[in-house]
């Protein structure tokens, strides 16, 4: 057991040198460009896929000729199955990893974790917590109220189920396979500022109180941790891999449909009058828009790319994309039956307020991301 832990740590240590060694010699070899070349391929050519893009091209011009690619219908197909196989590969690579990452935090640990720390420290953990687990907000429900019934403050429980459908890895790697770098990191630190906060407010105002009364009632089982194997990781990986894509699948063909039909049909003009920047109500409406809609991260992408591509604003695109996932109507249909209405009401607000006030910042200092 020790000579393989040796191995993953030798292994882990080649993977960093390796890296350090390729920024070194760029940074030698051709300073700050050197580098912004290093992540430019990283975006475009491993996260983005655009070599996949190009192919596709290549190869359905050769199958239809290139009058019909050259129209709106020919560059809809193309950006449909493009954009649909990258999310799925990206997605079943995550969810792989993320999963693997998550069987060595069953419940138990996750609890005694959580129980260390106090105040702000302890929703800021449980806000880093949900950057680990669930897809989506009804997935992330479940756990909130096991840790309700296990005696977790509320302002951690809250933090978690805020952060939880927002920002993740596969949120992070996604959004930077679209947007690049400098918004995926905002977007993740956004997101878990909005989660830290109001997961405090809800603890300092005593909001968090008023929980269903069959949750604080029922009793939780104390289960003795279970050390898994390599392999018994591996299969649990594998597993949620596949049962993460039977759920959102459709949801992904969804959001990739829309998406095309925005990026190919509806003139720039059209979404400019709508939510261009300099339209005011861009980042409310945007909220709206979003909050009755079922999707997660994977699902809102495509959306977000089409509605990038037309010049809508970073702000308002940010605003439609925590909306949909962090309060569409299933999740707090299912919220509702956890917590009382005083608590929903105060929930929806102030994160509705923290999107709008995200939305209207990042639409603030815009040129810094285009």
């Amino acid at each position: 057991m020790e000579t393989k832990k040796r191995k993953w740590l030798w292994w882990l240590i080649g993977v960093i040198a390796v890296v350090l060694l390729t920024i070194g010699i760029a940074l030698v070899v051709d300073g700050v460009n050197g580098l912004k070349a290093i992540g430019d391929f990283i975006t475009d050519q491993i996260l983005g896929m655009k070599w996949l893009n190009a192919l596709i091209g290549m190869a359905f011009t050769a199958m239809f000729g290139e009058i019909f690619m050259s129209g709106h219908f020919g560059q809809a197909i193309q950006f449909f199955v493009y954009d649909t196989i990258k999310i799925v590969v990206l997605l079943c690579l995550l969810i792989f990893l993320i999963s693997y990452i998550q069987s060595y935090f069953p419940p138990e640990r996750t609890k005694k974790i959580l129980g260390r720390f106090k105040g702000i420290g302890a929703n800021a953990v449980g806000a880093l917590l949900g950057t680990v687990t669930p897809f989506c907000s009804c997935s992330s429900i479940p756990i909130f109220m096991g840790f309700t019934r296990a005696g977790i403050s509320s302002g951690v429980t809250f933090s978690f189920l805020i952060s939880s459908p927002l920002v993740d890895l596969g949120a992070f790697i996604l959004l930077a396979s679209v947007f690049g770098f400098p918004i995926a990191i905002a977007y993740v630190i956004v997101g878990l500022i909005l989660a830290i906060v109001g997961g405090t407010i809800i603890e300092k105002t005593g909001l968090g109180k008023h929980v269903q009364d069959f949750i604080m009632e029922g009793s939780i089982a104390e289960v003795d941790g279970v050390e898994l194997t390599q392999k018994d990781r591996l299969i649990y990986a594998k597993d949620q891999m596949l049962s993460t894509l039977k759920k959102v699948w459709i949801y992904i063909l969804i959001g990739v449909g829309i998406g095309a039909t925005i990026h190919n049909f509806i003139p720039n003009e059209w979404i400019q009058a709508i939510l261009g920047s300099d339209k005011w109500y861009a980042v409310p409406l945007a909220t709206i828009l979003g909050t009755p809609m079922y999707a997660d991260i994977f699902g809102t992408i495509p959306v977000a790319e089409a509605l990038y591509a037309k010049g809508v604003g970073v702000g308002t695109i940010l605003s439609f994309m925590m909306s949909v996932t962090a309060l569409s109507l299933p999740s707090m249909i299912m919220l509702s039956k956890a917590v009382k209405p005083k608590l929903l009401f105060w929930f929806i607000f102030i994160v509705v307020v923290g999107i709008v006030i995200i939305g209207f910042t990042f639409n603030a200092f815009n040129f810094l991301f285009v």
